[in-house]
């Protein structure tokens, strides 16, 4: 590999990013419009299901199923539409189970952001009916999911690198949550915290702008927005609202533990049963019936209820039916495996939460404490703080809530840090086998330069291809050092190219003992010419990333401006020290200044 090029310092910037980035930009742009449609088309079959399993017409319109005269057989409807997710799962594709995010972060990082062109198809179709029939899911997860198999099916379908395709991928998860919920921003967000594993121009760029594409898109097939509409908020808060908002945010964290331990206890209870998983969804889908028979409105996505709570209808019954049935039946039919979201459920059972801490705290004003307890429950169980906080104002255009909101749903998502190792989207993820951290920071390797871990002790070699070079003076050479890799310096001591260490044992194992001189012929045809080099004002994470492209552990360091004159090596080894600074900053305690 040719990297003897004379880049100059003003190269070294800020981000790494290429006039590729506009290319992806535009194929993100026609994922961000495709996906907006598809929103649409999940919406309406939403719709079409429910009609189908309740009211027995066929009709597109989002209904309650609460309003159903089945009577006692609607405890059987979520039990038929968990029978066929369960056949579509069985004989169609695995992929469908689940939230619809953790499977998203799955294909991210452990299959190269290569998603099956039928998970597209079936993915929505189950969720449809799923919801349909009574799950007490969201329409987010199975959108997310379906957006982004449809942004890695482009991919597929062109050349492009595995980072290019997790961009397009994101992209198409975060153009469908925008769609769903006139919610742009935020859904940039979502990707950011939780999909793309990385802040560069390179990816926030082109999600931004599918995310933006699906948005105006939706303005034309669904509206514009807001998804709900509440009573505006006050514009200052006293001392005592603020404390209470510290406390709205222990109970929702606390309130986002326990949702979550309920959702994998109840995995746990259904990979405890001698049934395959096919008939998990069944027997959920049994407690759903029963649930919905005795709270109908604990069934299907609940955007009415959340409606009601923001409204300021805090009837006693409706917030009790929903954190008792509705988080049981949720909870339960979610482990089973079955094909449903999480974050309107969420959104739904803080809301409740809210309407009960209506009754104990100060009166702000109607709808308040849930919009609150909404986003700080949803921030705890998700993990992404800033998603949180974005999309509840999103959903309302509540701008004058922003300072109890950033409140209650840091304090939210303090507790559930502190309390538990993963978010319920995680769990999924490393029950698995695999294990990813959430925390973004700068590279260590960006911090230190080339220049502060050089090697300048180090053995180079010599030689004149024109007589050779003694195979004594390479021998003591290779029986007094370490290195894998010499440098080569001509007669005038300008650098030449490097011998690799292995490479010379072999020559040297040519020669017969009472030769000692190797012809330059031979070492001609040993010595690489044009290696990967570094300059000393670079970053070591510029060097590592030139050392992986080149298979090797060790580089020359050459002076920027002069091709030819050696600093010094860098390897692999060195790069331990930034690791250990950082270890130093985080660990090491000292008093600076003392009275």
């Amino acid at each position: 590999m040719d990297t003897m090029h004379n880049n100059e310092p003003s190269q070294l910037g800020d981000f790494t990013i290429s006039p590729r980035a506009l290319f992806i930009s535009c194929i993100a742009l026609c994922i961000g419009i495709i996906n907006a449609f598809v929103a649409f088309l999940l919406l309406k079959l939403i719709g079409i299901f429910t009609n189908l399993f309740y009211f027995q017409r066929w009709s597109a319109e989002i209904v309650s199923p609460a309003g159903s005269s089945l009577g006692i057989l609607m405890i059987f409807v979520p039990v038929v539409g968990a029978l066929i997710i369960g056949i579509m799962a069985r004989f169609g594709s695995e992929r469908i189970r689940g939230h619809g995010i953790p499977e998203a972060i799955e294909s991210i990082l452990f299959n190269g952001s290569k998603i099956q062109p039928r998970v597209a198809l079936l993915k929505p179709i189950s969720s449809a009916i799923s919801i349909g029939s009574g799950g007490p899911f969201g329409a987010e997860g199975p959108i997310i999911m379906t957006g982004g198999a449809i942004g890695s099916i482009v991919s597929q379908y062109l050349r492009v690198s595995n980072s290019e395709r997790k961009i397009l991928l994101v992209a198409g998860a975060a153009a469908g949550m925008s769609a769903t919920f006139a919610t742009p921003v935020s859904a940039v967000l979502l990707a950011v915290e939780l999909l793309l594993f990385e802040w560069k121009p390179r990816s926030m760029i082109p999600v931004a702008v599918a995310s933006a594409a699906a948005a105006v898109m939706r303005r034309y097939i669904l509206g514009s927005g807001p998804f709900f509409i509440m009573p505006l908020a006050p514009a200052a808060y006293s001392p005592i609202a603020i404390g209470e908002c510290v406390l709205a945010g222990i109970i929702a964290g606390v309130a986002a533990v326990v949702l979550t331990m309920a959702v994998y206890a109840s995995e746990d209870f259904f990979r405890r049963l001698p049934l395959h998983w096919m008939w998990w969804p069944v027997i959920g889908g049994f407690a759903v019936g029963i649930g919905g028979f005795i709270f109908p409105q604990a069934l299907g996505v609940g955007y009415g209820v959340i409606d009601e709570f923001l409204q300021g209808n805090m009837a006693v019954s409706l917030i009790f039916g929903v954190l008792i049935i509705k988080s049981f039946i949720w909870s339960f039919s979610l482990g089973s495996g079955t094909s449903g979201g999480v974050l309107a459920p969420l959104l739904m059972i803080g809301g409740a939460l809210g309407g009960l801490e209506t009754y104990i705290f100060a009166h702000e004003s109607p709808g308040f404490w849930a919009f609150l307890s909404m986003a700080a429950i949803l921030v705890g169980a998700m993990r992404t703080p800033f998603t949180g906080i974005i999309f509840a104002l999103e959903l309302t255009r509540n701008s004058n809530a922003l300072l109890p909101l950033l409140i209650t749903c840091v304090i939210a998502y303090a507790v559930t840090v502190l309390a538990m190792r993963r978010s319920i989207l995680t769990e999924k993820v490393s029950r698995r086998g695999f294990h990813f951290a959430g925390e973004y920071e700068v590279d260590p390797l960006e911090k230190l330069s080339v220049q502060e871990t050089l090697r300048q002790n180090i053995t180079a070699l010599t030689i004149d291809l024109q007589t050779g070079m003694e195979s004594v003076v390479m021998q003591n050479a290779l029986s007094h050092s370490n290195q894998h890799l010499y440098p080569a310096l001509d007669a005038q001591e300008q650098f030449a190219g490097v011998f690799a260490r292995r490479d010379l044992v072999v020559l040297l194992q040519e020669q017969h003992p009472e030769d000692l001189i190797i012809s330059g012929f031979k070492l001609e045809q040993y010595l690489i010419k044009n290696p990967a080099v570094c300059y000393p004002d670079e970053p070591l994470r510029i060097a590592a990333y030139r050392m992986a492209a080149a298979n090797i552990t060790q580089m020359p360091v050459l002076e920027r401006g002069n091709l030819r004159k050696l600093v010094g090596m860098v390897s692999f080894t060195d790069f331990i020290k930034a690791r250990s600074e950082i270890f130093q900053d985080e660990n090491k305690r000292e008093r600076v200044l003392s009275l």
